[in-house]
């Protein structure tokens, strides 16, 4: 039975990763309140994760992971990145890196809603009434982006606008994708179709597709503007037909891109977590995967704690912020990186980017490398 108070933890937001936090903590047998819509958003959510080993390790630990249908999680067996010149092209298989598969593709919806089922059914998490303010030693704040609790803190948290949007749809292919995710790195745009066989249609098993397309702000309206047909057009010129002729199974989306880092991200009684906390670009699909790093972290932080220490201590959070603090810096440097450098429209850094992609493709080590921190969360 769901614990009526006094509570432990509050974790307000109820995305995957307040849930993800909620269902964390409470495994610890702390009281924890869970503040946000017990509910999704109406309306289709085209949203398509990329889950790297780390953030399915903590699913499973959660009890989550396989309550996801199997087809909403489709194993990547090989990436694909082409650049902007003929022949420029880097090739991952998780065979050649002693891996069963680089990452899963999940589709959005369906892990929210094994995680809010594993909420609903923990005993040690009580799900609060629209308005309800209980106290609690910690608050975790994993509201998003536009958190109104880190506002309130007066926590800063400055944001570069990219000037560009991520346009995200489901498709179906004629040609089976074969666990191939495949990436193209352009100026100006960053285009992925990631193998997910669960489009929201009955489709061809092994042929769905998601799309997370990023592009400038007057590109993406343009495309936003055309009908299906039209849309499909342009996209078909941007991949070159590479993964099969493709079809829209859904509604497009958009929104903005943004970097961004709060400062600081705890203080006595409070941390932040995931999108609250930090914005990363979407190119290397390592968003979620940071958010749920951080659950983690906080999870083992508090876990770890001496007997006597509150959990709101200041002490014990900044533990937190100092393990969280290299691993989101670094993604947050290697993104913006790889996007200037796909995004100048100088020929000699043309030259130099796909020159670039060329050499790693023959460099097995630093392939290895690349995988093992993108697996790492």
């Amino acid at each position: 039975m769901a614990p009526a108070g006094p509570f432990d933890v509050l974790v307000r937001g109820s995305g995957a990763v307040g849930l993800a936090a909620a269902l964390a903590l409470s495994r610890q047998g702390l009281a924890v309140a869970l503040a946000g819509p017990d509910q999704p958003p109406g309306g289709d959510d085209v949203r398509a994760y990329a889950l790297n080993a780390a953030s399915v390790a903590l699913l499973r630990q959660l009890k989550v992971w396989d309550a996801i249908p199997a087809d909403a999680r489709t194993a990547v067996h090989e990436m694909r990145v082409e650049g902007d010149a003929p022949g420029a092209a880097l090739a991952f298989s998780a065979w050649s890196q002693g891996l069963a598969e680089l990452a899963f593709i999940v589709d959005a919806a369906e892990l929210e809603r094994a995680l809010r089922a594993a909420v609903r059914f923990a005993p040690h998490v009580a799900w609060l009434a629209p308005g309800a303010e209980p106290a609690a030693a910690l608050q975790v704040l994993a509201e998003g982006r536009d958190s109104a609790s880190r506002e309130r803190l007066g926590v800063r948290m400055p944001r570069q606008a990219y000037g560009q949007r991520g346009l995200a749809a489901r498709l179906v292919s004629d040609r089976p994708h074969g666990g191939l995710a495949r990436q193209w790195f352009r100026s100006p745009d960053v285009l992925a179709l990631l193998p997910l066989d669960r489009p929201p249609f009955e489709g061809r098993p092994g042929h769905g597709l998601g799309l997370v397309w990023s592009l400038p702000d007057e590109r993406a309206e343009a495309l936003m503007a055309l009908s299906d047909d039209a849309f499909v057009a342009e996209l078909m010129a941007a991949s070159g037909g590479a993964a099969g002729t493709l079809r829209l199974a859904s509604a497009r989306a958009q929104w903005p891109l943004l970097l961004a880092q709060a400062d600081p991200v705890c203080g006595a009684g409070w941390v932040l977590v995931g999108d609250a906390a930090h914005l990363v670009h979407p190119l290397a699909g390592q968003g979620l995967n940071l958010g749920f790093g951080d659950v983690e972290a906080l999870a083992r932080v508090i876990a770890a704690r001496e007997p006597w220490r509150p959990l709101g201590d200041l002490r014990l959070l900044q533990r937190y912020a100092r393990e969280r603090a290299a691993p989101v810096a670094a993604m947050a440097r290697l993104t913006d990186g790889l996007l200037q450098l796909f995004a100048s429209p100088l020929p000699w850094v043309r030259e130099l980017r796909n020159r670039g992609l060329t050499l790693v493709d023959h460099l097995p080590p630093v392939k290895r490398l690349l995988t093992g921190r993108a697996a790492g969360g």
